[in-house]
């Protein structure tokens, strides 16, 4: 039988620019934050038997752990000094259970005999819930569940605070509602515009005059939306999930307070928490964005076709909503203050930019130009604000409890473990600094904390090669690294770009342009040509760069793209032939018929 694993705890070395006693001073923080935060805390020595015998014993008991194995931490010697002063013991093991200091390996034993050790054990069972969830967006839903599974007690804490246009939602967080979902939904509608023109080239005859109804659309997106939600709020209660729809807000370490839509307050418990609150648009900060301004939280909900529209920022957020915007038959215009796409390919971003040229009030936006004095005036129906998002994480008490944040940007940084430095307390999802912020990811880091929080695994969340696609008219999707990272990474002269132009055979009937779409894959030349970056400007990009993340998770190399043969005839196959390179300066472009 199985024994659940220890989790092993840190203690960060001080930095030698410190005084001695502010270095020994944060030592004993940490090593106290560690024994109040740990139902069962283990000082331990990881070559010692009886720190094995100790930890044995516990895993027979069931009994979840942690441990600080002070010969791997630096400056041990000094930490093992403080944990003296702290429980007057100078051998390993020293356990402390629910912060009372039980002893070395003998008294453990001792108290497990005359049943003191249950007692104390009994009394950690005092918090109402093993973990507490502050979020519920698809990271924390994913984390919940997966505990829930593990046979954990439970609770979602999830409340959405209403836009400045009073834009609200269901449980299900960003992606499901104002995110992925109904973005993908509206790209098909925008992408059946461009089929109903494509078929008259294929034969289709119609007379009737064909126009978009955005009510329509909206109407049946919401409802599947809300469908969604119904389910996730079945399957929480089915797995035994508390779910709460009240706003979270840490008073304590250890303690909670939730607040919901009629302020009423209440109290809960955890042994354990996970931050995953997300993320929310960002304003301007200028007189009257809140108050005529709209964002990705309104759009999909709109009540009525935004008409002539202003998008605002140059993310992939602002060009998929101008995209699909466009692709309705809207009037569409970009405001870019620097570059498109920025933290992706550029050479891509720039083959992106191919924005194509209602009713509610007007509105007449002045901006600055970044290129002169002058300033550039027009009037709109809708402006959209996509200028970036921001962490939700100041005002939910995390300095209370001492969780640190970056302060300019709300992020969280975090261990490989997703552990904040407050050791009970992880984090997950968009608010991680350094991390992407793509819901799968979320999902994936969710399922795998909660494995490792309660002892059914040691996998930790690969952050390596994720994949992506920003949805605009002709998708683009990518995997590893941009052309420019990767020169930073590995220099250019150890790199291979091999690249081409081509047209998907469903765009020649169409008369569709035929050196729009573009295929690159960067390679390095030392590590037998193993493929660091794929990108994809084309049809059905997402569904393609699926399958050749798989393959770069294998260590995809040139040579076995060159062994691999095509289906014929689609977009995929032009990766197994590639065969011009950047460095060679060969033409790219396709004649055509």
């Amino acid at each position: 039988m199985s024994s659940p694993p220890g989790r092993r705890a840190r203690v960060s070395s001080p930095g030698t620019s410190r005084q001695a006693s502010d270095a020994r001073e944060e030592v004993r923080r940490r090593l106290k934050d560690l024994i109040e935060a740990n139902r069962v805390m283990i000082f331990s020595k990881s070559y010692c038997p009886h720190s094995t015998r100790v930890k044995e014993l516990f895993s027979s008991l069931g009994v979840d752990y942690n441990i600080l194995e002070l010969d791997q931490v630096d400056d041990g010697a000094s930490v093992q000094e403080v944990l003296t002063e702290i429980s007057n013991q100078k051998t390993v093991p020293n356990i402390f259970v629910n912060k009372v200091h039980v002893g070395g390996c003998d008294r453990t034993f001792q108290a497990h005999h005359n049943g003191l050790l249950q007692k104390l054990l009994q009394e950690g069972s005092a918090h109402d819930y093993d973990l507490i969830v502050i979020g519920g967006g698809s990271g924390g839903l994913s984390c919940a569940k997966e505990a829930a599974n593990l046979g954990k007690k439970v609770m979602v804490l999830d409340f959405v605070v209403p836009s400045p246009q009073g834009s609200s939602w269901g449980l299900g967080g960003t992606c499901v509602n104002v995110g992925c979902i109904p973005k993908k939904l509206m790209h098909q509608a925008a992408l059946l515009g461009q089929a109903l023109q494509d078929s008259r080239k294929f034969g289709w005859e119609y007379n009737q005059k064909v126009k978009h109804n955005w009510e329509v659309m909206t109407e049946a997106i919401q409802n599947h939306i809300s469908s969604l939600n119904w389910g996730y709020r079945l399957t929480l209660r089915e797995k035994g999930v508390a779910y709460v729809n009240s706003y979270g807000e840490f008073v304590e370490l250890h303690k909670i307070k939730a607040t919901n839509k009629k302020g009423q307050e209440t109290f809960y418990t955890a042994s354990k928490f996970v931050i995953a609150t997300g993320e929310r648009p960002r304003y301007l900060g200028v007189q009257g964005d809140k108050e005529y301004c709209i964002t990705s939280d309104d759009l999909f909900s709109l009540p009525y076709c935004p008409g002539r529209t202003l998008v605002i920022g140059a993310s992939y957020v602002g060009l998929e909503c101008a995209g699909f915007l466009a692709g309705l038959g809207l009037d569409v215009t970009v405001m870019v203050r620097s570059v498109l796409l920025r933290g992706f390919d550029q050479e891509m971003a720039e083959k992106v930019q191919q924005m194509e040229k209602g009713s509610p009030g007007v509105l007449k936006v002045v901006a600055k130009s970044t290129e002169g004095p002058e300033t550039v005036e027009g009037t709109y129906n809708t402006v959209l604000l996509a200028i970036g998002r921001d962490s939700c994480t100041r005002k939910i008490g995390l300095e209370k409890i001492g969780v640190k944040i970056n302060e300019k940007t709300g992020k969280i940084p975090v261990n490989d473990v997703e552990q904040t430095n407050i050791p009970h307390v992880y984090a997950i999802g968009d608010i991680l600094e350094g991390k992407p912020e793509l819901t799968p990811v979320a999902i994936q880091a969710g399922k795998l904390l909660a494995r490792r929080l309660f002892g059914a695994s040691l996998e930790k969340c690969d952050y390596v090669n994720i994949p992506t696609t920003v949805f605009t008219p002709l998708e683009y999707g990518c995997c590893g690294l941009s052309e420019e990272k990767a020169i930073e990474v590995y220099k250019k002269e150890n790199l291979e770009v091999y690249h081409t132009l081509f047209w998907p055979l469903e765009w020649t009937v169409a008369g569709r342009d035929n050196n729009t779409c573009y295929a690159k894959i960067i390679c390095n030349k030392f590590d037998n040509e193993r493929v660091v970056g794929f990108h994809l400007l084309g049809p059905n990009a997402g569904e393609i760069t699926q399958g050749f993340a798989a393959a770069m998770k294998c260590g995809l190399t040139k040579q076995l793209l060159n062994d691999t043969i095509g289906i014929h005839p689609t977009c995929g196959e032009v990766f197994t032939t590639l065969e011009i390179t950047k460095s060679s300066g060969l033409e790219i472009t396709q004649k055509g018929c």
